[in-house]
């Protein structure tokens, strides 16, 4: 089952920061479906989870996040620029020459942890980073969003392995699973069925939710640690570009290299009709 097939109707918050999305777009291009799939997911971390300071992002006792599905990192600086760690017009220079946001995220943007990109780097960064955490005898926590494509990678469960050895019960790896990616549905490219099972069997306490069902997100977060002594799984099922219908589930929109003013009309106007 598709858990994000419940029929969760995005608030007003949600439609807010995909309209922030799609500000970036106006720049002409970018990764949509991959952004619009875990924009739930991110506005409940920082909304409600994360510990972090926006005014001093390189503060020592924070929480940390990475978008290791780069890529999608249209979603992420849209809640980033929301919660004012760097300013909502920067989201209208997306991709152009010396922009601070580029196509992919990068360490040197307020807010954003590792650059990443090249799939499979993201969990791995994480748990050297909860390793640091319990050696500096901190209490911060490492999230880290996958894109379910990107599991495809022998490094993800190198790191999972290392997850499970060094029991980092502050570690919280998130699938965002939307079932698609660059160039298909996973069950035709390389199935990861049962990937529940998979995750407990490296050694993690695993959840699955509805990722775009904001309470969901907020009731699994809150019960972290799921179990004492191990890493924790979060498999967020989601349907890649949700909140615009025509792009919903269809990987020609996993991304776009043209998006002229038409096009920036369209996604407006199907967003407003959700």
């Amino acid at each position: 089952m598709n858990l994000a097939e419940t029929g969760v109707a995005l608030d007003s918050r949600s439609k807010h920061l995909r309209s922030l999305v799609i500000d970036g777009l106006s720049a002409g291009r970018g990764h949509v479906g991959s952004s619009l799939s875990l924009i739930e997911i991110i506005r409940v971390l920082y909304d409600d989870v994360l510990n972090v300071r926006p005014e001093e992002p390189d503060w020592a006792d924070r929480d940390r996040f990475i978008l290791s599905k780069g890529h999608g990192c249209l979603g992420l600086y849209a809640v980033l620029a929301d919660r004012g760690f760097f300013s909502k017009d920067e989201l209208l220079r997306f991709c152009k020459h010396d922009a601070l946001l580029g196509g992919h995220a990068d360490a040197h943007i307020p807010g954003i942890e590792a650059s990443t990109g090249a799939l499979g780097h993201g969990l791995p960064i994480a748990v050297g980073a909860a390793i640091a955490a319990r050696l500096h005898k901190r209490n911060s926590r490492v999230f880290v969003v996958m894109g379910d494509g990107e599991v495809n990678e022998g490094s993800v469960w190198e790191a999972a392995m290392h997850a499970s050895k060094h029991k980092l019960e502050n570690l919280t790896a998130i699938v965002d699973y939307n079932k698609l990616q660059s160039y298909g549905r996973i069950e035709d490219v390389l199935p990861l069925e049962p990937l529940a099972d998979k995750w407990r069997a490296f050694g993690f306490a695993v959840r699955e939710v509805d990722g775009h069902d904001v309470g969901a997100l907020q009731k699994a977060f809150a019960e972290l640690p799921f179990s004492p002594g191990k890493p924790n799984a979060v498999i967020a099922h989601t349907l890649k570009g949700r909140g615009i219908s025509f792009a919903e589930l269809d990987a020609t929109w996993h991304h776009k290299s043209t998006v002229d003013a038409a096009m920036i009309e369209r996604l407006r106007a199907a967003l407003e009709q959700e």
